[in-house]
């Protein structure tokens, strides 16, 4: 463990997580998948309201992969549900918190009123300050950076961009959280040990933080042993750790 001159001494601005583990806990009790995914609901804004009060800025949270539509179609079909009512109820909660709520990922394949309780929920929250909650839905990674490259190649084909001056940054300017700091601190619950395409560019440097912990049993217990074990890590971002240490 770094000493504590070197160790991270500060909340993180940006957690982002992978909520899984729901069916298996319903399973566990001999429930349906969907019955966890309710349960689930319950642990997101616990989670929401423990970062928040944390002093996290930017929370973005993993609800549904662009691979998920491979799920049985009851399944699909509750979480579709979820969304509109889990927005119709807690967009009042996050207003009167200050949460400001964004959906990154392809909204193409949402039914109407989805896509509009998500604009309404968007369009509520829109000047609050004190966090801004990411969700990502019908979301990968892979997608990201593709439409962000699709979108360079538009620019280079009408000639206001010169192809051997794109950079980084100019990518990075195109993905779904342009803007927003790339994670601090990324958390996966429910025992798996592997990012499944989720923010593949912006988790480049990001510490990494895994536990067997299904999420409906994602308690304040654990949510603070992932700042803390944040605390403990030394971010090198490629350097030594003497450099590091230098300041």
């Amino acid at each position: 463990m770094p000493s504590s001159t070197e160790a991270t001494s500060v909340i993180p601005k940006h957690v982002a997580i992978i909520m899984d583990g729901n069916g298996r806990w319903a399973q566990q009790r001999k429930m349906p998948r969907t019955y966890g995914h309710k349960k689930g609901v319950e642990a997101t804004r616990k989670a929401i309201a423990f970062y928040a009060r944390a002093g996290v800025s930017h929370l973005t949270l993993f609800a549904f992969s662009s691979e998920n539509w491979n799920r049985p179609s009851e399944e699909v079909s509750t979480l579709m549900s979820l969304f509109v009512t889990s927005l119709e109820k807690n967009t009042g909660e996050l207003i009167k918190n200050g949460i400001r709520i964004r959906f990154i990922g392809n909204r193409a394949a949402f039914s109407n009123k989805l896509v509009k309780q998500i604009e309404k929920s968007e369009s509520q929250t829109a000047d609050n300050n004190v966090m801004t909650l990411n969700i990502a839905a019908n979301y990968g990674g892979q997608w990201d950076i593709l439409q962000a490259a699709k979108q360079l190649a538009s620019k280079v084909k009408n000639n206001s961009l010169d192809p051997e001056t794109i950079s980084e940054q100019d990518l990075a300017a195109h993905l779904s959280l342009a803007g927003t700091p790339d994670p601090d601190l990324f958390i996966r619950t429910g025992g798996e040990q592997r990012i499944s395409n989720f923010l593949l560019w912006q988790l480049a440097y990001t510490e990494l933080f895994f536990t067997d912990t299904l999420w409906p049993d994602f308690s304040e217990l654990v949510m603070q042993q992932s700042l803390d074990n944040y605390t403990s890590r030394q971010r090198r971002f490629g350097k030594t750790a003497e450099q590091v240490g230098a300041g």
